[in-house]
């Protein structure tokens, strides 16, 4: 055999094998139907995957989604770094069709490309936490309406997160500081 039919058969197994890996894992379900009225407001980030674009955040993450008149969700993200400096990042929403307003699509500045932002689980009753995640399973996280949610509220989100897929281990929680004047 030739180095060449070698490196082909190696190059079409690998792939095979990629192929296979892909179709074995579900898709990424998300709550039935979210109320955008309701799901407007502060959000405190509880939790999250670690990822490269919050690398500089070192506490008080949160986000703030409101209606805009056109009809897409202003973001507004905010956090602090380690020598106590904010750091904003504004973008807009938009609902994908059909999906109940559980998956939207979100562009920050003059990004071109949207990020994909699924909620997959939601406290339906009272709004007060939403488990968010990414159809790749590489982004995760976790919101209250508060800087903290109970112990067993916690642990009941990051149980739904290891039902759909994610690892508990890589979930890291995020510190929420004293809110200066009530505000942060």
């Amino acid at each position: 055999m030739t180095v060449m039919k070698a490196g082909i058969r190696i190059t079409a197994m690998l792939f095979s094998l990629l192929l296979a890996g892909c179709a074995t894992r579900k898709p990424l379900p998300v709550v039935s139907s979210v109320d955008l009225g309701r799901y407007e407001g502060r959000w405190y980030e509880v939790a999250k995957y670690p990822n490269w674009f919050q690398r500089a955040c070192a506490s008080g993450t949160t986000a703030r989604y409101s209606m805009r008149e056109d009809g897409r969700i202003g973001v507004e993200n905010r956090c602090l770094r380690a020598d106590g400096s904010a750091i904003e990042a504004w973008g807009v929403a938009t609902v994908v069709p059909g999906s109940g307003n559980a998956k939207l699509r979100v562009r920050f500045g003059w990004s071109p490309v949207a990020g994909d932002y699924w909620i997959l689980g939601l406290d339906e009753r009272n709004y007060s936490w939403a488990l968010v995640g990414h159809p790749s399973r590489k982004f995760l996280w976790i919101l209250s309406r508060t800087p903290q949610l109970p112990a067993e509220t916690y642990e009941e989100i990051e149980a739904l997160a290891v039902r759909l897929g994610y690892d508990a281990a890589r979930i890291e929680k995020t510190p929420q500081p004293a809110a200066k004047g009530g505000v942060l």
